[in-house]
């Protein structure tokens, strides 16, 4: 690597108006002995070089060292309305002083106030009004299944290729992803079709004279590899770990009508995509004109809370009655504060429109860089949820994949964080706090123009 060239050109990071209070805890080599006698080794890290985060304000966070980031990755697109927003951490200060746990079995005010908050963002006609809420996206889409399998009463259910839904038991089978499957983990009554993936389309066709055939392989897959019936289909609006992938506009619409016809419920799994990350609607379903029986949630529902949600219609949130379920922390006081909090932030400031005018603003810029810079093989997303595809050919469409890497170091050094994904780690993810500036997104823009440049040079 051309250390010297490296140097040459930096970007400047804008400087955050806020300056947290100098770090006192475990040095950096501390935390790295700890965490490698301590804690599971399947925990994974980015960087050559762990980077520890000590605190964080809106879209920025800083290390040990008080070096400034820019986070371009919301945690795993978690920090919806900014890290530590003042208005989220007051509620939140205030609920942890007064009760910090208890269960369902008791009454507690905030957990129905949240359902009720979360039911008013759903279109009025969807019946999209009853929560189960949980901890994590994983549990929100067992829910999902478990009750889309007792109200159909049927066993098979349908997800896609290169989906990913979580890393519980049920979930790991959902999804289609290889490197997140263990191979001790059985796929149960589970079958993957064929996602809209139209930049490398599996069936080598171009939309749109392909007839969205990727779409009518749903139909194929229940007739050959199910009894012809199935408890539900689930998909992510967008692809999140898969590559920020965005299927053609009727991708949904067809599958959708095909699920119904075999008596299957749609789960849309908005993990990733809901509450305005898209910029053109709160939810990433309305983005393709159809209405889910179940909607499941998680990350930005709290801002970095340990907070998920199974929304489903009265009648099929009826059927968690037919056994004894119980979740001892979903609703936990503190978490269902910190959603509400965090929804009430995303109405008041905003933020849904701040995604729009900012993620196209920033989407300009990628589309621009694509024109002069030829790793990129191709620029998707919507809003603030976007993905640059890195390739070694754009003809062959070879993975750029250690390429990659070094982008997302020199990234690094330059005081930005950003994710990768796809089944080859060779896209970029770039989906952070909502409320990115205009001037944070020339930044991101100008600083991987700088190091995709280097990278291309080595």
């Amino acid at each position: 690597m051309n250390t010297s060239a490296i140097a040459r050109h930096r970007v400047a990071l804008p400087l955050a108006p806020h300056q947290p209070a100098p770090y006192t805890g475990p040095s950096r080599e501390e935390v790295l002995a700890l965490r490698r006698q301590f804690l599971t080794p399947g925990l994974i890290t980015y960087y050559r070089e762990p980077l520890l985060v000590v605190a964080g304000h809106m879209q920025y966070v800083w290390d040990e060292t008080g070096k400034q980031y820019l986070d371009g990755f919301a945690g795993i697109v978690s920090v919806s309305v900014g890290h530590c927003h003042p208005r989220v951490v007051e509620k939140v200060r205030a609920q942890v002083g007064t009760l910090q746990h208890t269960t369902t079995i008791y009454l507690h005010p905030t957990i129905g106030l949240l359902g009720k908050k979360l039911a008013e963002h759903f279109p009025p006609s969807s019946g999209l009004s009853v929560s189960y809420f949980t901890n994590s996206g994983s549990e929100a889409n067992e829910v999902a299944i478990l009750s889309s399998r007792e109200y159909t009463g049927n066993s098979d259910v349908i997800s896609l290729r290169n989906g990913y839904h979580g890393g519980t038991q049920v979930t790991m089978g959902l999804t289609a992803h290889a490197p997140w499957k263990f191979k001790s983990s059985p796929s149960i009554n589970v079958k993957h079709a064929t996602p809209g993936y139209c930049y490398r389309c599996p069936y080598g066709l171009e939309y749109p004279s392909c007839d969205v055939k990727c779409a009518h392989d749903v139909e194929d897959l229940m007739r050959y590899e199910t009894c012809g019936e199935v408890a539900c289909f689930i998909g992510e609006p967008i692809q999140g770990v898969g590559g920020v992938v965005v299927p053609p506009p009727e991708y949904f619409r067809i599958v959708y009508d095909s699920v119904r016809r075999h008596g299957g419920l749609c789960i849309a799994d908005e993990v990733q995509t809901g509450f305005g990350r898209t910029g053109t609607a709160f939810w990433g379903f309305e983005n393709w004109g159809v209405t889910p029986d179940l909607v499941t949630l998680a990350k930005g529902i709290g801002n970095g809370a340990p907070l998920g949600a199974c929304v489903t219609r009265p009648e099929i949130a009826a059927m968690m009655k037919n056994r004894l379920h119980f979740n001892t922390f979903g609703g936990n006081p503190i978490s269902v504060t910190q959603g509400l909090a965090t929804l009430e932030v995303i109405d008041s400031e905003h933020i849904q429109d701040n995604a729009r005018h900012v993620g196209s603003h920033l989407m300009e810029r990628l589309r621009e860089l694509q024109e002069r810079q030829p790793l990129i093989g191709e620029v998707r997303g919507m809003g603030l949820m976007l993905g640059v595809e890195l390739v070694r050919d754009r003809s062959s469409k070879e993975p750029a994949t250690k390429e990659t890497v070094e982008v997302v170091e020199l990234c690094k050094e330059r005081g930005l964080l950003v994710g990768k994904g796809g089944l080859y780690s060779n896209t970029l993810r770039i989906k952070p706090p909502m409320c990115l500036t205009r001037t944070d997104a020339d930044f991101l823009a100008d600083c991987l123009d700088e190091v995709l440049g280097i990278v291309s040079a080595m």
